[in-house]
């Protein structure tokens, strides 16, 4: 039996996820996933110069969809604010070029292991147990990645902590 707990243990180090917990991964490299499936990656920001805080991708399950999200700071008091994005052009853009490729965008909140709401922290931080996007099922169903070859499984919102990328 211990032979299979390493092979599997080496399987999911070569697949590039850990099966760590959350206070053992950071947020740049967690995974999280919704009750449909759809799956929510934070990725590295790669640069201390950014003026995001955090990046991720979300992949909608059933279909070949991913889209982009960034976290910045913004309001009064200062909060995470998150983006997704699908399809967004490059370089100049217009507002309203943009407005029609955001498929959402609001505060970002984390849940923790005895259910306390908080927001959601830089990437070298640990990453949250469950990430909350409000309203982020509705917006995608009203957006440009909902329909035939695209999303057409409702999100709920809440994405619960999967897994580690190495």
């Amino acid at each position: 039996m211990r032979g299979g707990k390493v092979l599997l243990a080496a399987l999911a180090l070569a697949l590039g996820v850990c099966p760590a917990h959350g206070s053992e991964c950071s947020q740049a490299n967690a995974i999280y996933e919704d009750q449909a499936g759809h799956e929510l990656r934070f990725e590295p920001v790669g640069s201390e110069a950014a003026v995001t805080s955090n990046h991720f991708k979300i992949r909608i399950a059933g279909a070949s969809l991913a889209l982009d999200g960034v976290v910045m700071a913004s309001g009064e008091p200062e909060r995470p604010h998150g983006i997704v994005m699908h399809d967004c052009p490059t370089g100049d853009v217009t507002g309203a070029e943009l407005s029609a490729c955001t498929v959402w965008q609001g505060p970002i909140y984390t849940v923790d292991g005895a259910g306390k709401i908080g927001l959601l922290e830089a990437e070298d931080s640990p990453a949250a147990v469950q990430i909350l996007l409000p309203d982020f099922g509705p917006s995608l169903r009203a957006s440009t990645a909902w329909g035939e070859g695209k999303a057409q499984s409702d999100s709920s919102d809440a994405f619960r902590f999967t897994g580690c990328a190495a």
